[in-house]
Parts: structure tokens; sequence; C-alpha cells
């Protein structure tokens, strides 16, 4: 749905700053998180994680930047 609809918004995906997105996801018992970045017209995705506090945590966070970045360079 994101891929084919982008771009969408809350609640299904979240702006986290710096060209970081997250794809939102619900799944029985968890909650999942897909980061990604918007490059050259396509998503890309740089890191996937389960959720287990209301904020997303900063190493998290660090490894989708430091993938984004990557990703941006070529």
């Amino acid at each position: 749905m994101v891929q084919e609809g982008w771009p969408l918004g809350m609640p299904l995906v979240g702006n986290l700053g710096k060209g970081l997105w997250e794809v939102r996801s619900t799944l029985p018992n968890t909650i999942a998180r897909v980061l990604f970045v918007m490059h050259e017209g396509q998503m890309v995705l740089v890191h996937g994680f389960i959720k287990k506090t209301q904020k997303t945590p900063s190493q998290d966070l660090e490894i989708g930047l430091k993938r984004a970045k990557e990703v941006w360079r070529g």
C-alpha cells in the first residue's frame, strides 16, 4: 500500500526527519517498523525492527540514517 500510494502520511507512514521515513505496522502481539528513504523515485528499505518502547530507539534511528547516507552516496 505504501509503495503504490506514495506519498502517504499517518497512520501508515511517519516522517522521522532528515529524509528518513517509517512504515508503521501492527502485528499480532507486537509492533514492527521498517525505515526507508526515497532515492531516485524509489523506496529503499534501510532497517527493520520490532518496536518495544513508545519512542523509536536512538540505536535504530542511527542505523537507519547511516544506511540512508550510504544509499544517497551511491
